[in-house]
């Protein structure tokens, strides 16, 4: 069964890193995001609010408009454990969450199938993978390639730092801390065009808080008890990290909560097993406030 894809809504703007706060705090007092005077109330022009919208609704925080569960955890003003993102691991929370949620599809294309593909890439490449996936069979999502290209730069300005120095504004974009993703050496096309190449890094050991890890695990287990092998790769290819060196973060969790949690390799199958209920909350507790 596909799923149908969705490349607009952010007005071609990217998330700016303190946006999901102003439109968190705009909810809360009851702005509604559809009326004139919400423009007043964010204090940015009306695409910007439509943005703002979208990107609240790409990371989880909101559902039919109203805040969720985690939004408030993160961005409330009593008791949020990290308002303003000044935490890299809350950068990380975010960046799960945009890519699992799925509502700006490519984001999961690009981390969890693109990434399969190609370490480094330039933007005509991720239109053709991008293109060739809604061609699938029983895909009904139309292909516009003017949409699906805007939509890349956006997702590209999310995460690169800007190697022009001259737009300040640029590094205000939510994600490009995490160091996901990195702008390579231009190169010539056969075209002689100048093409601007990317690559998907590797993440440091210690990049991701084993916290953060199990949260994720937590998550992405839902009901059941075991996550597989074939789970476990979609997750490192989320959070950047090769097979080898993400089995060794697990084993990180594992050592840390070895009531919880086990990791078992018998002849090759490997899998998590979770020994008992853990609220996912109470681990992002102990990593905030620790």
């Amino acid at each position: 069964m596909s799923v149908k894809f969705s490349f607009s809504g952010h007005e071609s703007f990217f998330c700016r890193s303190l946006w999901l706060k102003k439109g968190y705090d705009a909810l809360i007092g009851g702005v509604d995001f559809n009326a004139p005077d919400a423009v007043v109330a964010l204090g940015v022009g009306k695409n910007m609010v439509s943005s703002i919208r979208y990107w609240m609704k790409s990371f989880g925080l909101t559902v039919d408009n109203k805040v969720t569960p985690i939004a408030s955890y993160i961005f409330s003003d009593e008791g949020g454990v990290d308002p303003y993102i000044e935490d890299n691991g809350t950068l990380w929370l975010l960046h799960y969450l945009i890519v699992t949620k799925r509502f700006a599809s490519l984001y999961h294309l690009a981390f969890l199938d693109f990434r399969r593909e190609r370490k480094e890439f330039d933007k005509d490449q991720f239109l053709a993978f991008v293109q060739r996936k809604c061609a699938l069979p029983g895909q009904k999502t139309p292909f516009s390639e003017n949409t699906v290209r805007k939509d890349i730069s956006v997702f590209i300005r999310n995460y690169v730092a800007p190697s022009d120095t001259k737009s300040p504004e640029d590094f205000s974009a939510l994600l490009i801390d995490l160091g996901l993703i990195s702008s390579l050496k231009s190169e010539r096309n056969t075209r002689n065009q100048l093409v601007e190449r990317f690559v998907f890094n590797e993440t440091p050991f210690e990049g991701l808080d084993p916290d953060l890890l199990l949260y994720a695990l937590l998550d992405y287990k839902g009901t059941e008890n075991t996550l597989s092998f074939d789970k476990m790769q979609e997750l490192a290819l989320v959070f950047g990290y090769s097979i080898p060196q993400f089995i060794e973060k697990i084993k990180q969790v594992v050592s840390l909560y070895p009531d919880y949690v086990t990791y078992t390799d018998n002849s090759g199958v490997r899998n998590i097993q979770f020994l008992t209920e853990l609220d996912k909350e109470s681990v992002l507790d102990h990593y905030y406030h620790s």
